[in-house]
């Protein structure tokens, strides 16, 4: 027979911090996101996104951090060490998982308010969830973001607006 006890400790292990609660994908980043803020804000770095995928066999906790003349590998390492630290102490995610921090890359989307605002007037890439006008995928001037409201112009100077659940992808174009 097992203790009550014993198994409720076993369980808390295996299943997460909260008993009887497994914690889901968007859990994990934004818990992630809390313990990882004060580390990026200490080094005036600026935290991009936060993803927590599978992939193949293993799970992936990727932390992509920018600053205004670029990550380097050095503050990579900075910012895992601490993170890593942290994560440990706090254990709360269930599945063994590779950290990982990076650059966001050239090709990352624009996926939060401070990414559209950052790249006004520049081209992008688009690629809608369905097609609107014969427009699926094109490229545009980004020219506006507010209230979850991207506003585009295309060709011949004419300008459209798409909410954000339309798009099932936007980032900048390589010229």
């Amino acid at each position: 027979m097992v203790k009550s006890g014993l198994w409720s400790t076993l369980y808390v292990l295996l299943w997460g911090e909260k008993a009887g609660e497994r914690m889901n994908k968007r859990q994990i980043e934004t818990r992630t996101e809390e313990l990882v803020m004060p580390i990026v804000t200490e080094n005036q770095f600026e935290l991009v996104d936060v993803e927590y995928v599978k992939e193949g066999a293993n799970w992936y906790l990727r932390v992509y951090v920018d600053k205004e003349n670029g990550i380097d590998i050095d503050d990579c390492v900075l910012v895992s060490r601490a993170l890593e630290a942290r994560l440990d102490e706090e254990d709360f995610i269930s599945e063994a998982y590779i950290l990982e921090v990076s650059s966001p890359g050239l090709t990352r989307p624009l996926k939060k308010e401070k990414d559209f605002l950052r790249n006004l007037n520049r081209r992008v890439e688009v690629k809608l969830y369905k097609q609107q006008d014969g427009l699926r995928e094109f490229e545009a001037e980004l020219i506006a973001f507010a209230d979850d409201k991207v506003t585009l112009r295309l060709e011949k100077e004419e300008e459209r607006t798409f909410d954000l659940k339309e798009i099932a992808m936007i980032r900048l174009a390589f010229e």
